[in-house]
């Protein structure tokens, strides 16, 4: 068994990788989730980011319609949703017109210019006094950058949104558990495990948090922590493969075989053709390989 641990290692590293910093398309699916929540609330003034959870903010009346109509092209057609917004903001659409250009330009995984117009909506919004709104706008410049793979850029927009005071609860929560995620691209782990006990605080029914704490622990040999966040995690998305392939990943180093086992048949069957999946059916064969014949 111990000589199997290296190649486990070596087989479940770039699974790992992908967990901490979630996959391009993941992310855009669920910014594209909750921007269809905040438009189709705009008419009820809810509030107008993509980050829709804690605190609503009010869209006054005269940008609700064209900021649904803007995220709705957005969805269809990133590059009609640009042209609509460049158009909204010349006629006033203010940081809202600047917020859906952002949007449309993440949508069509153009980073670059996705970010430029978050911090520009983010500057524009402080401006007007809408420093919540500011706030939002920088995590979402942060997220933009953290899909670019420009960690650095997105630790320094999450700390812009920090700085400006997002409300306690699930929302902040989100911004530190995406700047550990930044943190951990930049090889401070300190400083992500510092960030991820605030995210735990602040969102503690977020599986996502749980899961990158527990692999964040293993990473860094603190074991029994590790234990405790994925036993966490899988409580609160038993049927995540991600989760699951995590569960094996740190029962096999405490020596829990047959929790391995169990935990990588359970993400290959959840999910076989995901990368999770994957990974977990790789490190089911080393793990039968590596075992002595009877």
């Amino acid at each position: 068994m111990l000589a199997f641990l290296p190649l486990l290692l070596q087989a479940y590293d770039p699974e790992v990788e992908a967990v901490m910093n979630r996959s391009r398309q993941r992310k855009q699916e669920e910014r594209a989730a909750a921007a269809d929540a905040a438009a189709a609330q705009a008419n009820q003034a809810a509030k107008a980011t993509a980050a829709a959870q804690d605190g609503p903010v009010p869209i006054p009346a005269k940008f609700a319609a064209p900021f649904q109509a803007c995220i709705d092209k957005a969805n269809q057609s990133p590059d009609e949703a640009v042209a609509f917004a460049q158009k909204w903001r010349l006629e006033g659409g203010s940081f809202y017109a600047r917020n859906c250009m952002g949007y449309a330009f993440s949508r069509a995984e153009r980073w670059s210019p996705a970010i430029v117009a978050f911090e520009q909506a983010a500057d524009e919004a402080e401006r007007g006094g809408e420093m919540v709104q500011s706030a939002r706008l920088w995590a979402q410049a942060g997220n933009a950058a953290l899909a670019s793979g420009d960690a650095a850029k997105a630790r320094a927009d999450f700390d812009a949104a920090l700085a400006r005071g997002i409300p306690d609860g699930l929302e902040k929560g989100e911004v530190y558990l995406d700047r550990a995620r930044a943190l951990v691209a930049l090889g401070d782990n300190d400083g992500a495990r510092t960030a991820l006990d605030v995210a735990l605080e602040q969102a503690p029914r977020d599986p996502l948090g749980w899961l990158l704490s527990a692999t964040l622990a293993r990473r860094t040999g603190q074991m029994t922590l590790a234990q405790g966040h994925i036993a966490r995690a899988v409580q609160l998305s038993p049927d995540d493969a991600s989760v699951a392939l995590e569960e094996g990943n740190i029962a096999v180093l405490s020596a829990h075989e047959d929790v391995a086992r169990s935990a990588w048949e359970r993400a290959v069957r959840i999910a076989p053709a995901s990368p999770a999946g994957k990974a977990a059916a790789d490190n089911l064969s080393r793990l039968t390989a590596a075992k002595p014949a009877g």
